[in-house]
């Protein structure tokens, strides 16, 4: 790279279950939760919290401010976590109490939002099964969506979806431990398809993807390391998941790591100039009218804006915070954004990263 460069992460996008439903093409609705039956349930919950939905949504509709924000800031490469299966099968995963699943014929709320890439190694995207997911990939090719993390083999699921600039290539690779509640047998292999599943965030699964970096890196090239690790709820970053991190910067050349699973933002640092995010939250979902976690605040969400140096160290750091009400995103108020700021100064000190507040966005201050 010669030039800065500018990307849009984000946590979580999970497209299925109640947004399926209340988009143009709502999918079959049948959910084998033990507590819900109908993902349409997840519908009524949202309304009762924050009011009517009129149905059916146009595709962009749960982007909502996002596309205003994105046009804005006008990011290199916008790239997200699709945490659904995009398919009509009905073979669920059975040993897994939530499954997420999209209608096809609704991938224009993905394309709606013009995202260049997604990582797709996470525990929902065999959700519906290995024909769930061969239908996912294919689907988001017809929609010239680039994936990693997953594909009909190890190798395709190691592979790293590459992303061109006038002047470099952008490579994301994706994978995901098992402590997100990613099953065993999800894994990809030789002629198996799955996702890039790693058993845990060692130093010996470090080397492995660091190895897959190596392979494929030239010189000039941005990385982006995709994982979905950890737990749903809580600040805490695993001291696993921090020398992880840190293995994958300080030895394999990678320039970012854009950690997700968490259900709310948790803290970041940078280390040695590089950007580590140990998890972005989620980003859309039905989650609007479940009970329980209110403390964390679920329903802030936060946009990041990552812009590179053209080593590929971390120049600038803008979050942008949003709220979800009746499953679109509108922007956060002062006194939410006030509390998501205070809580993410909180838990980013011990990082020595601090967060300032600007007119439209949080902007993250360090050391170094």
């Amino acid at each position: 790279m010669t030039e800065a460069l500018q990307l849009f992460l984000c946590g979580d996008v999970m497209t299925g279950r109640g947004i399926d439903q209340v988009l143009h093409h709502p999918g079959d609705p049948t959910l084998y939760e033990p507590w819900i039956h109908d993902a349409r349930a997840y519908v009524d919950l949202a309304r009762r919290k924050h009011g009517p939905i009129a149905t059916p949504v146009e595709h962009a509709y749960p982007w909502g401010v996002a596309l205003a924000e994105l046009e804005r800031m006008r990011p290199s490469f916008r790239i997200a976590n699709l945490e659904t299966s995009i398919t009509t099968s009905a073979d669920h995963f059975v040993d897994k109490a939530v499954h997420y699943r999209m209608e096809p014929l609704n991938i224009g709320c993905l394309t709606a939002a013009r995202l260049d890439a997604v990582a797709l190694a996470n525990n929902h995207v065999l959700d519906w099964g290995r024909a769930g997911l061969a239908e996912t990939l294919a689907a988001l090719r017809a929609a010239r969506v680039a994936t990693a993390g997953a594909g009909a083999d190890l190798d395709e699921a190691r592979a790293p979806a590459v992303l061109t600039t006038n002047d470099g290539r952008v490579l994301l690779f994706s994978c995901a431990t098992a402590d997100s509640g990613v099953p065993p047998a999800w894994a990809a292999s030789i002629g198996q398809p799955g996702i890039w599943r790693l058993p845990d965030a060692s130093f010996e699964q470090a080397r492995k993807v660091g190895e897959a970096v190596r392979a494929r890196k030239c010189h000039g090239d941005v990385v982006v390391v995709s994982i979905h690790w950890g737990s749903n709820w809580g600040y805490e970053v695993p001291n696993q998941h921090r020398e992880f991190a840190h293995a994958l910067v300080e030895s394999y050349g990678v320039d970012v790591v854009h950690g997700h699973s968490s259900h709310h933002p948790r803290p970041f640092e940078v280390h040695r100039g590089k950007l580590i995010l140990y998890g972005c939250g989620d980003f859309i979902d039905d989650y609007e009218g479940i009970s329980g976690h209110e403390a964390y605040r679920g329903d802030l969400v936060v946009m990041y804006f990552v812009t590179l140096d053209p080593s590929g160290s971390l120049a600038q750091l803008q979050l942008v915070p949003l709220q979800t009400r009746q499953f679109r995103l509108q922007y956060a108020s002062p006194p939410d954004t006030a509390w998501l700021a205070s809580a993410l100064t909180r838990e980013c000190r011990r990082f020595e990263v601090r967060i300032d507040r600007t007119d439209t966005a949080l902007v993250a201050r360090w050391r170094g």
